[in-house]
């Protein structure tokens, strides 16, 4: 099932040696043991459940890909054959001094029963003897999937761009691969790049890479979907009187916008198709311009006397 963790249901930490391991799971053997508990479904499932991490964290290698892929990867890409490959329970039985039932020989069938039908190329068991080992090829696994975080620019976000990037994939060298990431994209978007993740395992196919989008936030735009909005200050005389100003766009033009005469704080204004490009299709979104109206934190004598004769004046 994914999502066991093998070392809780053992009681170990992550860290903790073979001896350590074998410790933990006669202690719990001894007593979930179905001859100590018979009829007790739960007691059945308990001890399943302790040889499955016994099996795999007694195991340098399956402990190794257990911890590369983590519970419910390792549960995701191995079966219940894999795991309990090579493994003679009843040598363990033995060696821990169950001998009821013929020690392992009917505890198989007892608590796995027909699971443990084999996925191989011939049928039959798996086993050739109950928690021992089983013939057959093994199964070709995929490798891992592996996710690199790429910032971008929002001038690189509105073009086509090709960035370069080293990563870990199975190994202690730097991979470099080349990405290109298209126009329009946004955050959270990801690239798959196939068969660049962690190699596979018995002859299976490399993993894939997935390139997860973030852009940085600008200094002068924000994102809103495709638009892009910016804020422009203009005096009190310019939105009395009206005025023209210049506004930048993301693809480094420089634009006249006309402000009329009357323009009210927070009016907004829309540069059609000056946004960013649509990733999925043709055209871009727009640029929408806020305006402020600027009041001076300071004022001289013949600009505070104006005032206070547009204030008489009404306004």
């Amino acid at each position: 099932m994914a999502g066991k963790n093998y070392y809780t249901i053992l009681g170990v930490a992550k860290s903790a040696s073979p001896e350590e391991i074998k410790k933990a799971y006669r202690k719990l053997a001894m007593k979930y043991h179905p001859d100590h508990n018979k009829g007790n479904k739960k007691a059945e499932t308990k001890f399943k459940d302790i040889s499955e991490a016994y099996a795999v964290l007694s195991d340098k290698e399956k402990r190794k890909q257990y911890d590369m892929f983590g519970s419910e990867g390792f549960q995701n890409r191995f079966t219940q054959e894999d795991i309990f490959r090579d493994f003679d329970f009843g040598s363990v039985f033995k060696e821990f001094g169950f001998r009821g039932r013929g020690g392992g020989q009917n505890i198989f069938s007892q608590i796995f029963g027909s699971s443990g039908q084999s996925h191989f190329n011939g049928g039959g068991s798996p086993f050739d003897s109950p928690f021992g080992t089983y013939g057959g090829r093994a199964r070709a696994i995929k490798g891992q999937d592996l996710i690199y975080e790429l910032s971008v620019t929002l001038e690189d976000a509105c073009k086509n761009t090709e960035k370069v990037i080293s990563y870990q994939a199975g190994g202690p060298q730097q991979d470099r691969v080349s990405v290109k990431v298209p126009a329009g994209i946004s955050s959270g978007k990801k690239l798959r790049l196939k068969e660049k993740g962690n190699p596979g395992l018995n002859g299976g196919p490399p993993g894939d890479l997935f390139i997860q989008i973030k852009v940085l936030e600008h200094p002068v735009f924000k994102r809103e979907g495709d638009d892009l909005i910016t804020t422009r200050q203009i005096k009190f005389s310019e939105a009395v009187l009206g005025t023209e100003i210049e506004v930048p766009t993301i693809d480094e033009k420089t634009l006249r916008l006309k402000i009329p005469p009357k323009t009210q704080s927070n009016a907004k204004f829309r540069l059609n198709g000056y946004g960013m490009p649509h990733m999925n299709g043709s055209g871009r979104g727009d640029t929408y311009v806020i305006i402020n109206i600027s009041v001076p934190k300071r004022l001289n004598k013949k600009q505070k006397a104006l005032v206070e004769e547009i204030a008489e004046a009404g306004l």
